[in-house]
């Protein structure tokens, strides 16, 4: 019973934290959304800003402070913050309270003011591949055309936006000690070549910059859910989670019943599609897609052909593309996943011995034979020592009566003419083996 009531107690709690809303202090009327950009810049951050945006369009929101603190991140995720802040009508600041490096700097780029706190750096934009390799020069190029567009966008130099990406751009002559490196400005550099609004202390300072002391405060932060959400969809957290619904699934196939491997396998994948869900990224069709493809997998096991079964894991790993987004990296997951069942599939095999138990109730594994007692036809023992007439020839099968009664018989291997007397001397089943009886004198 206390174990319910925990239960209970746990599911409101994280039905509070789905619709939990912002926090707002009282003020003269106007209000400034506060909302946090810290950590890695993801998918799923960028479906918060996007919410964030639209809650403080509606309403009626003077401004949005964003509280930047962050080493970068994926660009599309960027390019699509980027954007938001782009299109809304709402005065958006950028407030760079520690550190907005690549796709940070970009971001902060979009915004119609920066602001930056003592000690604060912005830059070093280059684009890197997931593996830490630069990007190819087609990536390149395209994100250099992007932060050039952001900072024209905000009346501000784009050669230092470019020199944040790419280390061979002409810089006056007092920068000549960035040449050759990508550029990351201070709080007093970004303030000197109108890279920032300028300096302050603290959130208190700049709301007084910003003439908006006196509006009401409204601390948009993240939920529990969003916070779940830009965890589950982090590419480090994906082939993990992928890798160990796999494993626990292959796990599950080689083991009677279902178990603790089949509830983790199940729970982690149902955790891709939540965090996926949540962040905006995927939609309830790419769910359902994925339980069909299950659905037609487990019907292959009734219904033999192969086709059904190649649709089903076809329609698995299209859910899968759809609700990451990213292709190149739902294809790496996918092979580290594979690879890793695969892996588990050999060890359990090779080393634990283990049986495919998934056909168990479908196929008939036991085999039938007279040593376990199983038996064709009635056998006839009785008839083993009994005598009689051949009435064919043996050839070595024929025919022969046996106390009026007319069996087909056959000979140890030799050859026996009609009217001869035999003996039955096996009985296996239906075949009856007999001898020719040694003539006496």
């Amino acid at each position: 019973m206390r174990i319910r009531w925990w239960l209970l107690f746990f599911i409101a709690a994280f039905c509070l934290s789905l619709v939990s809303g912002p926090d707002a202090s009282l003020g003269n009327g106007e209000k400034v959304y506060i909302v946090p950009i810290h950590n890695e810049v993801e998918k799923g951050l960028a479906n918060f800003l996007s919410r964030a945006i639209e809650t403080a369009e509606e309403d009626g929101a003077e401004a949005i402070i964003f509280d930047i603190n962050t080493p970068g991140g994926a660009v599309d995720a960027a390019d699509e913050i980027g954007k938001a802040f782009s299109e809304t009508d709402i005065r958006t600041v950028a407030f760079v309270d520690n550190r907005a490096l690549s796709a940070g700097a970009f971001i902060s780029l979009n915004a119609d003011e920066i602001y930056m706190v003592p000690g604060a750096t912005m830059g070093a934009a280059a684009v890197i591949t997931s593996d830490g390799n630069a990007a190819d020069e087609k990536a390149q190029s395209y994100w250099l055309a992007n932060m050039e567009k952001a900072a024209e966008s905000s009346g501000r130099d784009p050669s230092f936006a470019k020199a944040m990406a790419e280390k061979d751009i002409d810089l006056p002559s007092e920068y000549d000690s960035w040449e050759g490196k990508l550029l990351t400005l201070t709080a007093s550099q970004a303030s000197k070549i109108g890279y920032s609004e300028g300096t302050v202390e603290n959130e208190d300072a700049l709301l007084a910059e910003l003439g908006l002391q006196e509006a009401e405060k409204v601390m948009f932060e993240e939920t529990f859910a969003d916070k779940a959400a830009r965890f589950l969809t982090s590419p480090y957290i994906i082939p993990i989670l992928l890798s160990i619904g796999t494993i626990g699934l292959i796990v599950e196939l080689y083991s009677p019943g279902f178990g603790l491997p089949g509830i983790a396998g199940i729970s982690s994948l149902l955790l891709f599609f939540y965090g996926h869900l949540v962040s905006g990224l995927a939609g309830y069709e790419t769910l359902i897609l994925f339980i069909v493809g299950i659905g037609l997998i487990l019907l292959e096991f009734f219904i033999p052909g192969g086709i059904i079964g190649i649709v089903g894991f076809i329609a698995i790993l299209a859910s899968l593309f759809l609700a990451a987004g990213d292709v190149e990296l739902m294809a790496k997951s996918l092979f580290i996943a594979l690879l890793a069942a695969f892996l588990t599939a050999v060890i359990l095999i090779k080393f634990f011995g283990k049986r495919f138990r998934a056909f168990d109730r479908l196929v008939l594994f036991d085999s039938t034979s007279t040593e376990k007692g199983y038996i064709s036809n009635t056998n006839r023992f009785e008839l083993i020592g009994k005598e009689g007439i051949l009435l064919t020839d043996l050839r070595p099968a024929g025919t022969v009566l046996v106390d009026g009664e007319r069996i087909d018989v056959v000979s140890e291997g030799s050859f026996i003419n009609k009217g001869t007397a035999v003996k039955v001397v096996k009985v296996e089943g239906s075949r009856v083996v007999v001898r020719q009886l040694e003539e006496t004198n």
